[in-house]
């Protein structure tokens, strides 16, 4: 991997030769002090017409040189991300006064890597997941617990991986990492690179 620094001023808590690794140590020390959830991402992508959407999922691997989370194909993140094969997440630790920001092309991991994933699931989380028809109206939480009663009947005890399920991984082409500065004048450092395949990146500090 090469890494061509525009500006320099790396050390501490920025140092290293690889942003993947970097975003790795950063939510380690998360885990650590943020109290809840601290794998919580915002993920952004487009409806059909170019509207934003962003909402809150968990990121669950920080692969060599992707990042992954799971959910409904159905869902309207599901849907959107299948339509434009892209988007970007922040995630954003409040105790750490840091954040990374990514984004770049999307693509759906493997079956095999999702149902060994699923499996780690709670029993119930797993038949939440054949129960809810993600993003689509609900006529009553009544109903959605049938739903998952009806599946558990079905598969008691091992429910398979459901077919609109399954997991994404964000293949970033950007990766900007933020700290926390005394008057607001903060440490950015932005990480580029021309392609997802490509193993060199360009390390350019930002303004606050």
């Amino acid at each position: 991997m090469a890494v061509t620094q525009d500006f320099g001023g790396r050390s501490g808590k920025f140092a290293g030769e690889d942003p993947f690794e970097l975003a790795r140590a950063w939510l380690a020390e998360a885990e650590k002090s943020e109290p809840n959830d601290p794998n919580a991402i915002a993920l952004a992508t487009v409806d059909a017409d170019g509207l934003p959407n962003v909402r809150m999922v968990l990121l669950k691997e920080v692969e060599a040189n992707g990042l992954v989370f799971f959910t409904n194909f159905g869902s309207a993140k599901g849907k959107e991300l299948a339509a434009t094969g892209k988007a970007a997440i922040v995630m954003h630790w409040k105790s750490l006064r840091r954040q990374i920001r990514a984004r770049g092309p999307v693509e759906r991991v493997s079956d095999e890597q999702a149902e060994a994933y699923y499996k780690t699931r709670s029993l119930t989380s797993r038949l939440g997941a054949w129960a809810s028809k993600q993003s689509q109206p609900l006529e009553s939480r009544a109903s959605l617990m049938a739903e998952v009663a009806k599946i558990a009947a079905r598969h008691p005890l091992d429910p398979p991986l459901p077919p609109h399920w399954g997991g994404f991984r964000i293949r970033p082409v950007e990766m900007e990492f933020w700290a926390d500065g005394e008057f607001r004048l903060h440490d950015r450092f932005r990480w580029t690179r021309d392609d997802p395949d490509s193993p060199d990146w360009s390390v350019t500090r930002l303004n606050p």
